[in-house]
């Protein structure tokens, strides 16, 4: 079994003008992360033109798609009958888009079957965490 679950989903632009435009993105779990997921957009998806990505919980992603979550950088929210809106706040600005929720469920699935969640924990790797803060090259 793989390590990694990548699913590749429609996510819609929530601008000012009527129309909203469809943007690819990438929803990323890895098992050596296991309380992360990261939403990824490609670089002609973007004003920078450079892929951007955001990491936020799972936990986050789970709750969102059934009532507000979020007070911080990432915000998750279900939208109507099968859409849930996710907010990424930067100091450029806010940055909404929808994605159905059918496809997050699916996802969040994926990875359940990984990570059931509560148990996290013991995916962690304490010692290579432990390295990263102090700062060993190894």
């Amino acid at each position: 079994m793989s390590s990694v679950i990548e699913q590749s989903v429609q996510a819609r632009m929530v601008a000012s003008a009527p129309r909203m435009e469809t943007l690819p993105a990438t929803l990323h779990y890895d098992l050596r992360d296991p309380f992360a997921v990261r939403m990824a957009f490609p670089a002609p998806a973007t004003l920078e033109g450079a892929e951007v990505s955001w990491e936020f919980s799972r936990e986050l992603l789970t709750t969102g798609i059934d009532a507000p979550a979020g007070l911080g950088d990432v915000r998750v929210r279900p939208f109507g009958y099968d859409r849930t809106v996710l907010e990424f706040h930067a100091l450029e600005g806010i940055a909404m888009v929808h994605v159905r929720t059918a496809e997050l469920r699916r996802f969040l699935k994926r990875a359940q079957e990984l990570v059931p969640a509560g148990d996290e924990h013991r995916f962690l790797d304490l010692d290579r965490g432990l390295g990263e803060l102090l700062g060993d090259a190894s």
